[in-house]
């Protein structure tokens, strides 16, 4: 079923694979009968451009390719004389990326995507001028993962872009890309990154597996694909890192991780990962260690305080009166002394508040958004208090719980925390403490069952790893974390000497 594409061009450094069905119909030697089947296969479509030149015919679609390279570097030297060769033609053109290909549906596939087709009267191939119109946007700075210290350059759209960043960074031959195409409708190139010796065999395998055994009509973002290929799709925990930063894909790598780039898209996912990963930035390695390991620790304590903290105030509320402390008992009864509610409902109301403001502030424009999110929270929040539809200290802790889930540097986790707040939330009004325990025990279960690319979700925890533990909550100084993470199952387990960075 999958094959590779029968071109005279091969790249030995990228290995090219297609998750598509791809046929060879025979192409046409008769100019006539060439532009009949094209126009066929593209319906005839108003944007295709055919230009005969003696006994050359050319075709394209308009928008698509660069018409300053076109005039100039290809119909400025094919109008000079008569060709009788496809290689008289490769020859004196002066594009630089070009391939000749006897497959008529690939063909067509790369003049849509900004190829100029090439045919002379007799020949049984195309020959394919890759001069793509180069409309993406310039590098730019993350806007979702941004950092004080450290690189300030974000992925763009442009899969080659991308790929280049890396490049850069990473000056190894055994850097390695390997290329797939996915979407019957789209074929969207997708690349696999991993350094060769570095990266598990088994974890590349069975991640190419995956992959090609996708079968879309299209693939529009690495975020569609990153849910594709989870070993869990099930489950509401991301298994895979969406990131928008070069450094982190980078440190990955050299790690003994695998990164997978889509082209048309900003963000590259990273696995395998484990769950204690998504709550550590790279920034967290270009600051001392006691400063990231007391970041680090924020962000951990931070996302217990978001999922547990509303629970908690709920169940003492509703059930366990006697664990408040005395002297907030004559303060909190005042605050709760007008509202109409039971605790439950009450914090319910606010969480739905605060998601609602949230989700507003990112869908307006960023000027308005913020002005939103700052104005809305304080009007709806007094109002709400005066009308004595909730107390001032609820107030205080679903204010902590969401300021607390954006200290989280990936955005997925970050969400995932918002949305198990409410089944907890539930649970405590209803059993009190003993719905908090019951949630807690199971996502903990949940979270030991998952796997990220057959290897363990909760690692260094979960089989335990202390050496691991190093960098993991906590980060401790470079002499301490010389060693690969178990997690990647590296074929290179150290990555320098204690000894050579002291």
């Amino acid at each position: 079923m999958f094959k590779k594409r029968r071109t005279t061009k091969v790249d030995p450094n990228d290995s090219i694979r297609s998750v598509e069905n791809e046929s060879c119909d025979d192409i046409p030697v008769e100019a006539a009968q060439l532009l009949s089947l094209v126009q066929k296969k593209l319906h005839h479509t108003s944007d295709l451009k055919v230009i005969t030149l003696l006994n050359i015919t050319l075709f394209y679609i308009e928008n698509q390719v660069d018409d300053h390279e076109f005039n100039r570097n290809i119909i400025g030297r094919l109008k000079r004389e008569e060709y009788s060769t496809s290689k008289q033609i490769i020859h004196d053109i002066a594009v630089h990326d070009v391939e000749k290909s006897p497959d008529f549906e690939h063909a067509i596939i790369m003049v849509l995507k900004g190829s100029v087709g090439i045919h002379v009267q007799g020949a049984k191939e195309i020959i394919l001028a890759k001069i793509p119109l180069n409309n993406h946007r310039s590098l730019s700075k993350p806007e979702n993962e941004s950092q004080v210290i450290g690189p300030q350059v974000g992925f763009n759209e442009s899969l080659s872009t991308n790929v280049s960043i890396i490049r850069r960074t990473l000056v190894t031959p055994d850097l390695k890309n390997e290329l797939f195409i996915i979407g019957k409708r789209t074929h969207t190139a997708v690349s696999v990154l991993y350094i060769e010796g570095l990266a598990s065999k088994d974890h590349v395998s069975r991640l190419n597996e995956k992959i090609s055994s996708i079968q879309l009509d299209g693939l529009l973002d690495s975020a569609v694909l990153n849910q594709l290929i989870n070993d869990n799709a099930l489950s509401i925990f991301p298994q895979m890192l969406l990131t928008e930063r070069p450094d982190r894909i980078c440190d990955g790598l050299l790690n003994g991780k695998i990164a997978v780039l889509v082209d048309g898209s900003t963000m590259a996912i990273l696995c395998p990962l484990s769950f204690i990963e998504f709550f550590e930035s790279r920034e967290d390695y270009n600051v001392r260690w006691p400063i990231a390991t007391f970041i680090r620790l924020l962000r951990f304590i931070a996302m217990l305080l978001s999922v547990f903290f509303t629970a908690l105030y709920v169940a003492a509320l509703t059930f366990h009166y006697e664990v408040i402390p005395q002297a907030l008992l004559v303060p909190l009864g005042e605050s709760r002394s007008r509202v109409p509610f039971p605790p439950l409902f009450e914090a319910l109301l606010l969480e739905f508040i605060i998601e609602l403001l949230r989700e507003a502030g990112a869908r307006l424009p960023t000027k308005v958004g913020q002005t939103m999110g700052i104005v809305g929270g304080i009007v709806i929040g007094t109002a709400a208090v005066q009308a004595g539809f909730t107390s001032n200290i609820l107030i205080i802790i679903v204010a902590l719980g969401a300021l607390a889930s954006f200290t989280t540097p990936s955005y997925t986790m970050g969400s995932l925390i918002r949305i198990i707040r409410f089944p907890i939330l539930f649970l405590a009004g209803f059993w009190g403490f003993y719905g908090i325990m019951f949630s807690f025990c199971i996502i903990l279960i949940h979270l030991l069952r998952l796997s990220t690319l057959g290897s363990p979700y909760m690692a260094p925890f979960y089989p335990p790893r202390f050496r691991d533990w190093a960098d993991s909550i906590v980060r401790l100084p470079f002499t301490n974390t010389f060693k690969r993470p178990t997690l990647s199952r590296p074929q290179d387990k150290t990555k320098y000497k204690p000894d050579e960075v002291n």
